[in-house]
């Protein structure tokens, strides 16, 4: 048994962040902004294709600033998917808006038959949808190009949650790129990390204008403090940013670390019935699609298998591994229990049946044999 708990997906610092760290201590600029701040939006918005980035306190900040931007307020109806971080929907009841949620696919994100179905319901019921909030999951970039054809063609913005898809590609595009919006998350779990923090990308430069405005208080130009709008202190500090400009140089690698994990689960798990990898491929054919391979997540499908992924994650706890079921649809949370939703059962079920493993790119050799160790013991029980 390992002596300390082996983590979902600890941060992957090395000293490369810590040079970056003291250099923009050393360099006077220990408030929010600074050079830090702004040469990193430059990279970051050119890392993901776009023209502009606000860096801010954290993704669910870029998903409220969004919001409010896209002219979401009390009364608006936005479209979500069900099987998400709670972040997702809180940012949507931040400006009032009543949040109905979409189910997923088998790929685990947002449905567009189903989120078809929303829009068309709603509209026979004189309900007019304001935006569209579709997640990447797992590191995976949801159908946006179908999304944003039936959003457009319903008059409604999109604005993607990217939060768990930073370094992903679909279509050439990467992540991040998709809608008039985007928000990324830079948590502390995330493939790359400023401790906290998040940023709102996009190419329309009055969007990332007013974004900042309202991201620093919504201070008035002038020399004594002047507000005619509420503002928000969601901006970043210029020594994350500069935690965040080191993370993002070495992002390729920590992608490709966490990829090799990947393969090494699907052959762990290669003759273990019942027992499928989820997410996309783990071949580096660095195609025009391909995942950023965030968390590695296990389905389990206890008729075949003998065992349930519950099972699992308390063997594996029991040996200090941390392993995670895959999200609780939000449309099963107390909190939103009496929330509209539009399902299929296909969350319901990945998240009685997934089961997310040890992924992080900083897993030690050991820790790493660990895991792996333990989870083929398991398995090997179970035959």
């Amino acid at each position: 048994m390992s002596s300390t708990r082996i983590h979902l997906s600890s941060p992957d610092v090395t000293q490369l962040e810590e040079d970056a760290l003291l250099r923009a201590m050393r360099s006077g600029w220990i408030a929010p902004l600074g050079p830090e701040v702004d040469a990193f939006e430059a990279e970051l918005s050119a890392f993901c294709g776009r023209s502009h980035a606000v860096t801010l306190s954290s993704g669910t900040a870029a998903l409220h600033l969004g919001l409010l931007i896209a002219g979401v307020g009390p009364g608006d109806v936005v479209l979500t998917s069900t099987f998400t971080f709670a972040a997702t929907a809180n940012a949507i009841i931040y400006t009032g808006a009543e949040p109905v949620f979409v189910d997923a696919d088998e790929t685990g994100n947002m449905n567009p038959d189903l989120l078809e179905q929303a829009f068309e319901t709603l509209a026979a019921e004189g309900r007019s949808v304001k935006a569209v909030v579709p997640v990447d999951m797992l590191g995976k970039i949801a159908d946006q190009e179908r999304i944003g054809t039936i959003a457009s063609r319903h008059g409604a913005v999109v604005l993607s949650d990217a939060a768990e898809s930073l370094g992903a590609v679909r279509n050439g595009q990467s992540a991040g790129a998709f809608g008039v919006m985007s928000a990324v998350s830079f948590n502390g779990n995330k493939i790359m990390t400023t401790s906290g923090g998040g940023a709102l990308l996009t190419d329309d430069g009055n969007i990332a204008d007013r974004v900042r405005y309202l991201a620093t208080q919504a201070r008035q130009p002038v020399a004594h403090y002047e507000h005619i709008d509420i503002g928000y202190n969601y901006r970043m500090s210029n020594l994350l940013a500069a935690l965040g400009r080191a993370q993002l140089s070495r992002l390729a690698e920590m992608i490709e670390r966490r990829r090799q994990l990947r393969v090494d689960y699907r052959e762990l798990v290669r003759d273990a019935a019942g027992v499928d990898v989820f997410g996309e491929p783990s071949g580096a054919d660095g195609g025009a699609t391909r995942d950023n391979f965030w968390l590695t997540s296990l389905i389990v499908d206890p008729d075949r298998a003998g065992f349930n992924a519950e099972d699992l994650r308390l063997f594996l706890a029991d040996h200090n591994v941390e392993a995670r079921p895959l999200w609780k649809p939000m449309h099963l949370q107390p909190v939103h229990g009496s929330r509209r939703a539009f399902v299929d059962g296909t969350s319901e079920r990945l998240f009685a049946t997934g089961l997310s493993l040890p992924s992080g790119s900083a897993l030690t050799t050991r820790e790493r044999e660990t895991v792996f160790e333990t989870t083929r013991t398991f398995l090997e029980g179970r035959r």
